[in-house]
């Protein structure tokens, strides 16, 4: 079986805050739950898709904000302040340029009904196939290789 495509969900804030050092790059979904990130294997494709700028935030950004592949290792609890124990991954994040999902809303094979083409991401981690993951890339202008595309 060959590596998996995911789309993952924050906001963009978050998204950023996990990117920010690529020697020590993770990902954090679905308010910090270990199970999602147990879907998510070594060598995964993973893109930051983030619909506002802060959690809980009225702006509307609706880009994708980071993409990487995922590193060996399982999910681990990071102590993240005031209580808070969410579970990561480790990713590598490729330099990108963050990108409008709205040019890409016809061309995406998840998108099966363009008057709510945003219901997915409710789910906060969703898989895709491997000709989205493509656009997405590109949209963003990461380098294929480094994605191992």
């Amino acid at each position: 079986m060959g590596r998996k495509n995911w789309i993952a969900v924050a906001s963009a804030e978050h998204a950023r805050r996990g990117c920010e050092n690529p020697a020590t790059g993770y990902m954090q979904v679905c308010h910090g739950k270990c199970a999602p990130l147990k879907r998510v294997l070594a060598g995964d494709r993973v893109a930051y898709y983030s619909s506002t700028l802060a959690m809980g935030g009225k702006d509307k950004l609706q880009r994708f904000v980071s993409i990487g592949v995922v590193q060996a290792g399982e999910p681990y609890a990071f102590d993240a302040g005031g209580g808070f124990v969410p579970f990561r991954r480790d990713v590598a994040y490729v330099a990108a340029q963050e990108a409008s999902i709205l040019p890409l809303l016809d061309d995406f094979e998840f998108v099966e009904n363009r008057q709510r083409w945003g219901y997915k991401f409710r789910f906060g981690l969703f898989e895709i196939s491997e000709h989205d993951m493509r656009l997405i890339a590109q949209a963003m202008r990461a380098d294929g290789a480094m994605l191992g595309f």
